[in-house]
């Protein structure tokens, strides 16, 4: 099984499997989630161009992209990941199906999805996505400074 189309999260997944507690989706209560806050914040780190900062305090990872927001995740360790959808409908979507939640303070193409819910590959496709759209409406020049 392959863990994110990224290859440096194979060794990252397999320690926090091994040191953190994992979270367990209540409807595949058998199936075990290792999608963690570090986990998110490396994978995201890999992307080009991404850095992180704590705009709000108390403890809130906010990952941007050419100073645009693409993915947050909240202070609470249980809050999930903030990211992007490319319209509402998709946002719409992926709330009645319950991947995910209404993202708060938010525009509506936004959303939460909380850790446990998507599998770990899912989970990175959809901060990949947000990252690719907000780095999409950025200016010509600055995506060629990106790399």
């Amino acid at each position: 099984m392959q863990i994110c189309a990224h290859p440096f999260m194979a060794p990252l997944l397999a320690q926090a499997a091994a040191s953190a507690k994992p979270l367990v989706h209540r409807a595949r209560k058998a199936q075990i989630r290792t999608m963690t806050r570090a986990l998110v914040n490396a994978y995201a780190a890999t992307l080009p161009g991404a850095s992180v900062s704590d705009p709000w305090g108390g403890g809130h990872d906010t990952w941007k992209v050419g100073g645009k927001m693409f993915a947050g995740v909240g202070a609470r360790d249980d809050h999930g990941v903030d990211v992007k959808c490319p319209d509402i409908e998709t946002a719409q979507l992926l709330i009645e199906i319950g991947r995910a939640r209404r993202a708060r303070y938010l525009h509506a193409s936004w959303v939460t999805v909380p850790f446990g819910v998507l599998e770990d590959a899912e989970m990175c496709d959809r901060i990949l996505i947000s990252y690719r759209l907000i780095r999409a409406g950025l200016p010509k020049q600055l995506q060629a400074g990106l790399g």
